[in-house]
């Protein structure tokens, strides 16, 4: 740190004195020190100016695209995560959701679907008051499954890029909420009903945000990734008809 500021001390000394050395060879050459104070005082004054376009057009633009490059990059771990865990993860709560076979068809997406058609399966999403019943559900096969992927997931959590998207993070901590209200538990089977409907809640969340990212990332396969799209749509976890077979 220290040899830092003292490159920094040392190109400022340098950039001073051409300055002045330069206004010199003005003043050698012209003598006309009120040519010289005129332009000084009106570079200087521009100088403030120059500073706020700086800070809030450049500055803001490269963040913008630093932060886009970041998300990009944070997309293909995502992709990771529904490869190894968010699309099998789907399919195990779904037999704790009573209203499946009215939200799935709500999310059966293809090439047809615009930006409009995702903003709208997301409204429904956000306001779905299905009935996730945990008893109907075996219990014992998500625990089972989501302690295996435990490992997988805390490298995920590990990732410093995830703290630009809170969403994915808000998934994570719901999964791992439910993971660890499953793993504490030495038996699943004969709890109370107010045990069971706790973990319906906690399934709830975790599903609720699961489908919300999995759109979110469905939409991002569809407009960079045409390729991948075409095989997330023929693995689509909501649709009982779907083919990986290209017919």
């Amino acid at each position: 740190m220290k040899r830092f500021f003292s490159w920094q001390i040392t190109l400022a000394i340098i950039l001073v004195t051409c300055s002045l050395v330069f206004y010199s060879i003005h003043y050698l050459v012209f003598r006309d020190l009120h040519h010289i104070f005129l332009y000084l005082i009106g570079d200087i004054a521009f100088l403030f100016l120059d500073v706020l376009i700086v800070m809030l057009v450049l500055h803001r633009l490269l963040e913008y695209r630093e932060k886009q490059s970041i998300l990009k990059k944070l997309n293909m771990v995502i992709g990771t995560f529904f490869s190894e865990v968010g699309i099998d993860l789907i399919k195990h709560f779904e037999q704790f959701d009573t209203d499946l076979k009215a939200i799935s068809q709500k999310l059966l997406i293809n090439k047809d679907w615009n930006d409009r058609s995702f903003a709208e399966a997301r409204r429904i999403i956000k306001n779905y008051s299905g009935n996730i019943n945990s008893v109907q559900g075996n219990l014992a096969e998500v625990k089972d499954f989501l302690y295996d992927k435990r490992q997988f997931l805390l490298v995920l959590l590990e990732n410093p890029n995830l703290l630009e998207h809170e969403a994915f993070t808000d998934l994570l901590w719901a999964i791992f909420h439910l993971t660890e209200e499953l793993v504490h538990r030495k038996s699943l089977k004969g709890l109370p009903d107010t045990d069971y409907q706790h973990l319906s809640g906690d399934i709830k969340r975790a599903y609720q945000h699961l489908i919300l990212q999995w759109l979110d990332y469905m939409q991002h396969l569809q407009q960079n990734y045409p390729y991948l799209f075409s095989l997330a749509v023929r693995t689509n976890p909501f649709d009982r008809n779907a083919s990986v077979e290209v017919i």
